[in-house]
């Protein structure tokens, strides 16, 4: 069986980053350090993380007051900043710089008295997130039926921002049937999309022309993972979300010679590793290659006052 390796897959820039802040902090002010919710959204990297120190926490008061506090890389509303800050915490704010973006975008937009949609999950962290931070009326919305059936209060001045871990092909129909019902709403550039997630889904796709099965590593609740594996169903490919090798069952490869396999923007490669060496128990995977793809060199700066506290 021939096994098949997505370029690029795995850990996209701002997953890095959340990961190294929480690790910089580990070091700097010793555990315990508070995380509030899952720095990003795979069980492994929270469970090594917590073995190292790091209590997971869901909601501020259960952080200690003066106590080191980090936002997870989903970013949070405007009142858990200002929670924090009358407690005292010591906040480090691991939010992807992309979600910080749309966090602005939509600021701006609010600001020049526009309603605001989201086009993404509700409830969802990071819609809640940006839901958090516009002052004004939001709507959430992620179906072209939703479209049909909303109701805003000046059509003329709506506006629109997205959830950074759907693509432009995830969200290219609800932005064309806002413009078909609202022709003056405003957005972003389809290129402020996240580039990690469209990366990852362009690769699938051009990994589905040389497989017969589809295996997604990562988790059950991150949002580019699941969409991850409806790319290849929707394509007629059987696929499967896993979040290790332990979810991997032989009957699978029966009828399977040439398996794709790729993973989430939270998902570390040493996870495709494990899938690869159980594969290779099973006796499935006797040759193993990486297809050709875009190599990310997408890094960003770590936040400043971690810095700071770094350098002195």
């Amino acid at each position: 069986m021939e096994i098949i390796l997505a370029q690029p897959r795995g850990f996209c820039a701002g997953v890095e980053r959340a990961i190294e802040i929480v690790e910089r902090c580990l070091e700097l002010y010793k555990p315990p350090i508070y995380v509030l919710h899952e720095i990003v959204h795979n069980r492994h990297v929270v469970e090594q993380l917590r073995e190292r120190g790091a209590v997971f926490v869901e909601s501020l008061e259960a952080v200690p007051a003066g106590c080191v506090c980090i936002f997870s890389a989903h970013g949070v509303a405007t009142a858990i900043v200002e929670q924090a800050q009358a407690r005292q915490l010591n906040v480090v704010d691991a939010t992807c710089p992309l979600v910080t973006k749309v966090h602005l975008q939509a600021q701006r937009y609010a600001r020049q008295g526009y309603e605001i949609i989201i086009i993404g999950h509700p409830g969802h962290p990071e819609v809640e997130g940006t839901r958090g931070r516009i002052e004004g009326k939001v709507y959430v919305l992620s179906t072209e039926a939703e479209v049909a059936q909303l109701q805003v209060s000046d059509p003329d001045k709506l506006a629109y921002v997205t959830q950074t871990t759907l693509s432009i092909d995830d969200t290219k129909a609800v932005i064309d049937a806002l413009l078909q019902r609202y022709p003056q709403i405003q957005g972003p550039a389809l290129n402020d999309i996240c580039y990690a997630t469209q990366n990852r889904q362009n690769a699938v796709r051009e990994l589905l022309q040389s497989i017969d099965l589809l295996l997604v590593v990562g988790a059950h609740n991150s949002s580019n993972s699941n969409r991850l594996r409806e790319v290849g169903a929707q394509n007629g490919v059987i696929s499967y979300l896993i979040e290790d090798a332990n979810d991997i069952r032989v009957e699978w490869f029966a009828h399977s010679p040439r398996v794709g396999i790729t993973a989430g923007a939270s998902a570390p490669e040493i996870l495709v590793t494990g899938v690869l060496a159980r594969l290779n128990e099973l006796g499935v995977a006797n040759q193993v290659r990486t297809m050709a793809g875009i190599e990310e060199n997408t890094s960003f700066r770590l936040p400043v006052n971690l810095l700071r506290r770094s350098e002195g």
